[in-house]
């Protein structure tokens, strides 16, 4: 006999005693009518015609608990279904190839393709089939997704967290790695552009408000007959013959004239993150070259630096990158290569001497010495 043969027995039998009981205690009552009014109110006793289908509930259900659990199976709302997707496929769980998934699925699908279906009877049938192909494909396929129905068949009790499972995966957002790691290079690139345009105007704003930087662009202006002067007064006239402000034409001046290099340099596509990862082994053979020319040179001949190896040698011990370098004043760059600081002796020697100018120079200022006399006053 099967499993709901056996509970409608229980049940029956269940329901005969509870029915006996009741029919047992309605023979024990009275027979005399009793004034209940004349009773005290504790002790008065409850009807019995609640509690006798309460109890029988709740004695059905303890009874029918362990049948429930056994007959938990596979959910209507769940993936495939009643089915497993294994047997849509018509594949055997242990022998699941992933490499066959695709092909299968490409045959099974020609095969209950609602196109190919004539009668109009059949077609609903073979759309509801052929959903259910998509869906065990789209379940199978992905290593996440059937790991997470493997447990599903395994554990079907476990509802909740099986339905939790499903929706989360259908739910969740699926993209590729791939266009995730382009788009935040893309965004660091323009970042990095922007960044390096905002530098290079702040540059251009401090060199415009310099005075020697304003009369250079003036005696330019005067020169190529952009700028007009009162004749009487010989200053320069706000607004010029062609309606143009004085102000605009001494900027277009200054910022054609003007050389930045280093941090606040022009910003340049070259220098963003996108390109450089683009021309990187063009950038790395070139690096692996000139690493290769050096050792050979400097390492194995043992050949005296000549004046571009100097000035790398003086940026790698003043540990400045090549912007910062190439942004040092020419009068400070040849103080640099009369003291020999290519040299790693002689460039101690002088960051020696140097800190100490420093240190005297300190010592005197009188902010310098207000400051230690605060720091004094805080550490006491």
């Amino acid at each position: 006999m099967g499993v709901g043969n056996e509970m409608g027995e229980m049940n029956e039998r269940l329901w005969t005693l509870v029915s006996e009981g009741a029919a047992e205690k309605r023979k024990r009552r009275p027979t005399t009518p009793i004034d209940y009014l004349q009773r005290p109110k504790m002790l008065r006793r409850p009807r019995d015609s609640s509690s006798g289908p309460v109890l029988h509930f709740f004695l059905i259900v303890l009874c029918n608990l362990p049948f429930q659990i056994d007959a938990v199976g596979l959910a209507p709302g769940l993936y495939c279904g009643t089915v497993t997707c294994y047997d849509v496929l018509e594949i055997s769980r242990d022998d699941f190839n992933k490499t066959d998934l695709p092909k299968l699925y490409r045959r099974m699908a020609r095969q209950y393709h609602p196109d190919r279906v004539k009668r109009e009877d059949l077609r609903e049938e073979t759309e509801e089939k052929f959903r259910l192909i998509a869906t065990a494909y789209e379940t199978l396929k992905d290593d996440e997704t059937r790991t997470y129905y493997d447990y599903y068949l395994d554990h079907p009790e476990e509802r909740y967290y099986n339905f939790y499972q499903y929706y989360r995966l259908r739910t969740a957002p699926r993209v590729d790695v791939r266009i995730v790691i382009a788009v935040t290079i893309l965004l660091i690139s323009v970042v990095q552009y922007l960044s390096a345009h905002q530098k290079y105007r702040e540059a251009l704003r401090y060199a415009k408000e310099q005075v020697k930087f304003r009369h250079m662009a003036i005696e330019i202006g005067r020169e190529r007959g952009v700028l007009e002067f009162d004749k009487q007064t010989g200053k320069m006239k706000k607004k010029q013959r062609n309606g143009q402000d004085s102000e605009q034409i001494i900027s277009g001046i200054i910022e054609e004239n003007i050389s930045i290099s280093g941090g606040y340099r022009p910003p340049r596509i070259l220098d963003t993150l996108a390109v450089q990862l683009l021309f990187f082994p063009i950038i790395g053979a070139k690096l692996i070259a000139w690493w290769s020319r050096w050792a050979f040179k400097f390492w194995i001949r043992r050949q005296p630096y000549d004046e571009e190896a100097k000035l790398y040698m003086i940026r790698k011990n003043l540990k400045q990158s090549e912007e910062q370098f190439q942004a040092t004043e020419p009068k400070l760059m040849e103080e640099y290569m009369a003291c020999e600081l290519w040299k790693r002796a002689e460039f101690d020697r002088w960051k020696e001497d140097k800190d100490k100018e420093e240190k005297e120079r300190l010592s005197n200022s009188g902010r310098y010495r207000q400051y230690k006399r605060f720091m004094k006053k805080q550490a006491g």
